[in-house]
């Protein structure tokens, strides 16, 4: 089973920046970021599979999902920053990849324990 480790979450100002990382005890197929509000359902931010990208509409244009190979490192690099963006964020890994099925919490087996981003207005 595969390990992972967030970080990179704070607190910042609406129109700030923040960059999460996710260390990976292995290699996953795929690998995503959730976030989840107080009071709402885990949803999708943003999946990586190989050199495709997905992004949840609300983070389009904004938000930026890359991995470092080498070290199985995934990044989410969120720009522009707004209150409705303030979560937990957790980082997944799953072992397929399904087209339009990314958002699909059923499809990981693997994840992180969350790390909170709060955006202040």
């Amino acid at each position: 089973q595969v390990q992972l480790v967030e970080s990179g979450g704070g607190s910042v100002e609406a129109g700030g920046s923040l960059r999460l990382s996710c260390a990976a005890s292995g290699y996953t197929k795929i690998m995503a970021w959730f976030r989840q509000a107080p009071g709402k359902e885990r949803e999708g931010v943003a999946g990586l599979v190989g050199v495709i990208t997905q992004y949840a509409d609300s983070v389009q244009g904004r938000f930026t999902i890359s991995k470092d190979t080498a070290t199985n490192t995934l990044y989410l690099q969120m720009n522009s920053l707004k209150p409705e963006d303030t979560a937990m964020y957790f980082c997944a890994g799953g072992d397929r990849w399904i087209p339009g099925r990314w958002k699909s919490i059923t499809e990981y087996n693997a994840w992180g324990q969350g790390t909170q981003v709060t955006v202040s207005s």
